[in-house]
C-alpha cells in the first residue's frame, strides 16, 4: 500500500465516521482510497471533499462532538487555513477521536515551501504521531483515534510526500477484529465547547498544567518509540535520534553501523525527556535524523546545553533544507556513500507543462495580446495548474503566492494605481479561498479584472470534484460583481478573437469585472470518455 492508503484503510478499520480533506499532494489519496472503499460505502462513512482546510477542520471537529470518529486530511501548507480551529481545538479538546493528518513536502516536489507541520502540533501542545513506515502508519490509526478519546485531545499524525508516496506491504487486521464504526454520545458541557474568555481560560490551564504531563507519560511508554542500544565496553559510543521516517533512512544502513551506537526511535510526541536524557547520558554525541526542520534538534540541544555535541540539520551534518536521501543519511553516519545499493540509470529532467489542448493555453494567449497594450500590466496567479503559465512559453504571470492570494493582490495593486491589474484563479481555488477577497473587492468596485478558469474539476490533484462547478456566475453576482461585468468564455483557438474582445473590454473597465474561462480539463474528459465507451460495450 502507499502510505496514504494505509492511514486511510487503518483509520477505516479503527471506526472512522468521516474524513473531512481538501485535495493537496502528497495527502489526496488519503480521501481518494476512502472514496472507493465498498467498506466505506456500506457503513455510510462521510467521504466528500470539502471546499477548504478550515470548513474541513471545522466539520471534523463537530463530528467529533457529536460522538464520532473524524480524520482530517491536509497538505502542509493546508495547515495554515485550517490554524484557527486547529489551535483552538486544543482547548476544547475531543469527544469522538480527532486524527488532523499533515503531508508534509521537503524538497518541495509539489509545493511553494516545505513547512514542518509539527510547530503546529507543539505551537497548540497537542500530541503528534509521525509513522517510521507504511506498517506504522496503519498501526497508528487506532491507537491514535483511541488516545484522542482517552486524553480528550485531537492529535496530529505528520508524514512526508517520501512515505505517503512509497508503497510497502502491510499486515492489517482479520475481518473480525476491525472496529465498528465508532458511536459515542454528543458532548455536553457548554464550558468546553464554548469558547468565551472565561472559559478558555479555565481550558488552556487544563491543557497547560494537566495535559501536558499525560501527553508526556504516554510518549514514555509509547510502542513506537523505542531504544536499540549497541554493543560497547568503555568509550561511549555515539548515539543516534531518529524520528518518523528518518528511522526508515537509519535502518537502511544498519547492517553498516558501528555496533557500539545507541539508537532511540522516535515517533510519538512531546518528546520523551527522560529517554533522551537518558540516551545522552550514555553517549558522547548525537546525532538526530529528522525530516524536514531541525524540530527535534533544537529541543535536544536546550535540553542538553551547548557542551554538549548535537549533530544534525543545524550542523550540516544533514542537509539544512529539502528531504533526506539514504546517501545524505550515510554520510552523516560517516559511511561510504552508494557503496550498498546498485547504481540506477540517470534520467533526464523534465519540468512540468500544461497538456496540449488546454484551456489554460487558450486563456494565456489572449491574455497575454491584450495586456501587451498596457506596459503597466501585471497578472496575478493562484495555485493550481495555470501557475505553469509562469514557464515558457507563456511567461504570462507575475506573482504566485498562497492560495486566493491572486484577487487579493490585484486589489492591493490596484488600490495604490496600478492599471491594469489583473487576477487569474482556478475554479477550485475560487471556491477554497477566493470568494472572500472578490467580496473585498465587489464592496469597493475596485479595478481589477478577475479571470477564472474554469477547467469544471480540481486538475492539479488529479481530477476531484469542484466545490463551485457551475455556480461561479451566481456566486460572483451573489457577491456584489455588475451582472454587465460577469461574462463568459470559451477557451478554445476558434473562439480566440472573442475572448480577446471580452478580455479588452473588461480590462478597460475602471471597476471590478469577472471573465469566467470554462472548459473541461482535457484529463478528465478523456478519462469519462474512456468510462462511457467501457459502460457502453
Amino acid at each position: 500500500m502507499l502510505g496514504d492508503e494505509a492511514i486511510a484503510l487503518g483509520a477505516l478499520h479503527a471506526g472512522l465516521g468521516g474524513v473531512y480533506a481538501y485535495p493537496g499532494t502528497p495527502s489526496t489519496e488519503i480521501t481518494e482510497y476512502l472514496q472507493r472503499s465498498p467498506l466505506a460505502r456500506e457503513r455510510g462513512v462521510h467521504t466528500d471533499w470539502c471546499v477548504n482546510e478550515k470548513t474541513a477542520m471545522e466539520a471534523a471537529l463537530g463530528a467529533s462532538y457529536a460522538g464520532g470518529r473524524a480524520l482530517v486530511c491536509m497538505k502542509h501548507v493546508g495547515m495554515n487555513v485550517a490554524a484557527d480551529c486547529f489551535v483552538n481545538s486544543a482547548l476544547t479538546g475531543a469527544n469522538g477521536g480527532l486524527v488532523v493528518v499533515a503531508a508534509d513536502d521537503p524538497s518541495m516536489h509539489s509545493s511553494q515551501n516545505e513547512q514542518d507541520s509539527r510547530f503546529y502540533a507543539k505551537f497548540a501542545m497537542i500530541p503528534i504521531f509521525e509513522p517510521s513506515s507504511q506498517q506504522e502508519a496503519y498501526d497508528m490509526m487506532e491507537f491514535a483515534f483511541s488516545l484522542s478519546e482517552r486524553l480528550g485531545t485531537p492529535v496530529l499524525m505528520r508524514i512526508v510526500t517520501r512515505l505517503a508516496h512509497s508503497r510497502a506491504d502491510v499486515w492489517v487486521s482479520k475481518e473480525q477484529d476491525i472496529e465498528p464504526v465508532s458511536r459515542l454520545l454528543p458532548a455536553k458541557s457548554p464550558a468546553e465547547w464554548v469558547l468565551l474568555p472565561v472559559n478558555a481560560r479555565r481550558r488552556y490551564e487544563n491543557l497547560v498544567h494537566v495535559k501536558q504531563q499525560l501527553f508526556m507519560e504516554e510518549s514514555l511508554v509509547s510502542q513506537f518509540n523505542k531504544m536499540r542500544y549497541g554493543d560497547y565496553t568503555g568509550t561511549k559510543p555515539v548515539g543516534i535520534l531518529a524520528c518518523g521516517l528518518g528511522y526508515n533512512y537509519v535502518m537502511e544502513h544498519i547492517d553498516r553501523i558501528d555496533p557500539t551506537y545507541h539508537i532511540m526511535k522516535c515517533c510519538q510526541y512531546p518528546l520523551p525527556v527522560a529517554d533522551i536524557e537518558r540516551l545522552v547520558g550514555g553517549c558522547r554525541e548525537i546525532l538526530v535524523v529528522e525530516e524536514g526542520q531541525p524540530f527535534v534538534e533544537e529541543q535536544v540541544r536546550a535540553l542538553v546545553g551547548s557542551d554538549y555535541k548535537v549533530c544534525g540539520r543545524l550542523t550540516g551534518a544533514l542537509p539544512r533544507m529539502g528531504e533526506l536521501t539514504p546517501d545524505a543519511v550515510a554520510s552523516a553516519l560517516k559511511l561510504s556513500v552508494g557503496a550498498d545499493r546498485p547504481q540506477g540509470r540517470c534520467v533526464v529532467g523534465r519540468p512540468p507543462a500544461l497538456c496540449q489542448g488546454c484551456g489554460h493555453r487558450d486563456v494565456y494567449a489572449a491574455l497575454k495580446e491584450v495586456v501587451a497594450d498596457y506596459p503597466t500590466a501585471r497578472v496575478f496567479a493562484d495555485i493550481g495548474c495555470y501557475t505553469l503559465g509562469a514557464l515558457p512559453p507563456f511567461t504570462a504571470i507575475d506573482t504566485c503566492v498562497d492560495m486566493g492570494a491572486s484577487i487579493t493582490m490585484a486589489k492591493g495593486a490596484a488600490d495604490v494605481g496600478l492599471h491594469p491589474s489583473v487576477a487569474v484563479i482556478g475554479d477550485s481555488t475560487f471556491t477554497h479561498s477566493g470568494m472572500t477577497g472578490l467580496l473585498d473587492a465587489a464592496n469597493e468596485n475596485a479595478a481589477i479584472t478577475v479571470i477564472i478558469s474554469d477547467n469544471l474539476t480540481v486538475a492539479m490533484t488529479g481530477g476531484q470534484t469542484a466545490a463551485g462547478t457551475h455556480k461561479l456566475e451566481a456566486i460572483c453576482l451573489a457577491l456584489g460583481v455588475a451582472p454587465e461585468h460577469v461574462r463568459t468564455v470559451v477557451p478554445l483557438p476558434k473562439n480566440m478573437e472573442e475572448i480577446k474582445q471580452v478580455l479588452r473590454e473588461e480590462v478597460a473597465y475602471q471597476g471590478l469585472s469577472v471573465v469566467i474561462a470554462r472548459r473541461e480539463c482535457i484529463q478528465t474528459l478523456a478519462r469519462r470518455a474512456k468510462k462511457n465507451k467501457q459502460v457502453k460495450e
